[in-house]
């Protein structure tokens, strides 16, 4: 027995599976700031990284979020890695407040300097990507309809590494501590070394 549904008719469940599914996601917790100097900091749950060369990540902002409006100001954001000790105040940056209200205050977090963009970094996460928007699309559906949806697209133009989490030179994904958005109303997973198996490409 299979629960089969088609999206546009409604999944008839408690809560869209969707989410779920497709997880967990890491998370796009992404600083910006506007043209008046207002700093923003806010957790995407549509996040990855789309390419090696250049480097390329991108979130998708549903709605017209400061997000969005700061990097079609500025062409500029930071990615900051959220880790189990970081949850909490990530969870704070999603409260609905204002534009004129900067996340990094409420959340009690500190933004210190980028070196290639004029946007600040999370002082307190171990890992940050500078970035350069290269594309913003807004989404359509197969009628073509434009949806109020928007991915964002960047450039990584510099990136910042704890250096206690590389391990012979190796970035030490088992024990940063990700943690990742799993669907449902309030589920996250975390990442430590009991998940981790290793699997060698076959060679040609």
């Amino acid at each position: 027995m299979t629960h089969f549904y088609e999206p546009r008719l409604g999944h008839g469940l408690p809560h869209d599976p969707f989410n779920a599914i497709v997880g967990p996601r890491p998370i796009g917790w992404v600083s910006t700031r506007s043209n008046d100097g207002v700093l923003n900091l806010a957790p995407y749950s549509f996040f990855t990284a789309f390419n090696y060369v250049p480097p390329i990540v991108g979130f998708a902002s549903t709605g017209p979020k400061d997000s969005l409006r700061n990097v079609q100001e500025n062409g500029i954001f930071v990615w900051n890695l959220v880790t189990r000790p970081l949850a909490e105040a990530m969870n704070q940056t999603c409260a609905p407040v204002g534009p004129e209200v900067s996340e990094f205050d409420l959340a009690g977090l500190t933004p210190t300097p980028s070196r290639v963009v004029d946007v600040p970094r999370v002082a307190e996460s171990p890992v940050s990507f500078e970035c350069r928007s290269t594309q913003i699309i807004q989404l359509e559906g197969l009628d073509k309809q434009k949806v109020p949806t928007w991915l964002v697209l960047g450039e990584v133009v510099g990136i910042h590494i704890a250096s206690h989490l590389l391990k012979d030179g190796i970035y030490d994904t088992a024990n940063a501590g990700h943690i990742l958005r799993g669907g449902g109303p309030a589920d996250y997973f975390s990442i430590g070394p009991e998940q981790l198996f290793q699997m060698w490409r076959p060679k040609a």
